[in-house]
């Protein structure tokens, strides 16, 4: 699992660097979610070690993020105007992100030292929810237009019949992150209840993620030292 801590940690970074380009290469953020999930099905979905999570489990997490994928893939090629596929994104990254988060917590539980592969598993994870909220986020905004305050996802060039992938994700990823760490500068807010209510998913998740993390780090370091002579 170590290796994928890695895989997952330098793709989230990748991802973020790819919303600093400038147009038009700041869309190759598109391929950077399939990429994240992509490392996400082969490192969480594969565990080994004393790390077991069951046949079909396993198979359920794999099917549900190639389902993700699938989804995502036509999001991203769909015109704005067939506001509908945004849908089924949103329910199938909720729940492939969430499950991701919920069995990498359990991996970093089973590593008997903190080291620095485990912290950077534990980085990886909390990236991962931020961009996986920004791109719920982004899906919400194509179905239900003006669902955030001062964001415009349109590029001069595009239109109404141009691909989603077009589209400039940066602004309701800074606002992801923004909820994730509960910060709340208000720049961006979120304008109806199913934007509100995602926004108050997104702060739960993180605040509940760092708890667990924190705990199981601190549990270790105490396993750690008692250990030391």
């Amino acid at each position: 699992m170590r290796y994928s801590y890695t895989q997952l940690l330098s793709v989230c970074l990748l991802l973020l660097v790819s919303f600093t380009l400038p147009q038009p290469w700041n869309r190759l953020s598109s391929l950077g979610y399939l990429l994240m999930a992509l490392v996400m099905i082969r490192g969480l979905g594969n565990p080994t070690g004393s790390l077991q999570f069951g046949t079909v489990p396993r198979r359920l997490f794999k099917g549900l993020g190639v389902a993700a994928i699938g989804v995502g893939v036509l999001w991203y090629l769909t015109p704005l105007d067939l506001r509908s596929t945004g849908i089924p994104v949103i329910a199938l990254w909720a729940l492939f992100s969430g499950w991701s988060a919920i069995r990498l917590i359990r991996s970093l539980a089973q590593e008997r030292r903190v080291s620095d592969a485990v912290l950077q598993g534990a980085l990886a994870g909390y990236l991962m929810l931020g961009l996986a909220s920004g791109l719920l986020c982004c899906a919400l905004e194509t179905i239900d237009p003006n669902s955030f305050s001062n964001v415009s996802l349109m590029a001069k060039d595009l239109g109404q019949s141009s691909p989603v992938w077009g589209l400039n994700f940066v602004r309701l990823n800074y606002f992801a992150f923004v909820s994730l760490t509960t910060m709340g500068y208000g720049d961006v807010t979120p304008q109806t209840p199913q934007a509100q209510m995602v926004s108050v998913a997104i702060a739960t998740a993180g605040t509940f993620y760092v708890a667990a993390v924190m705990g199981v780090l601190i549990s270790r370091l105490t396993v750690q030292e008692s250990q030391q002579p």
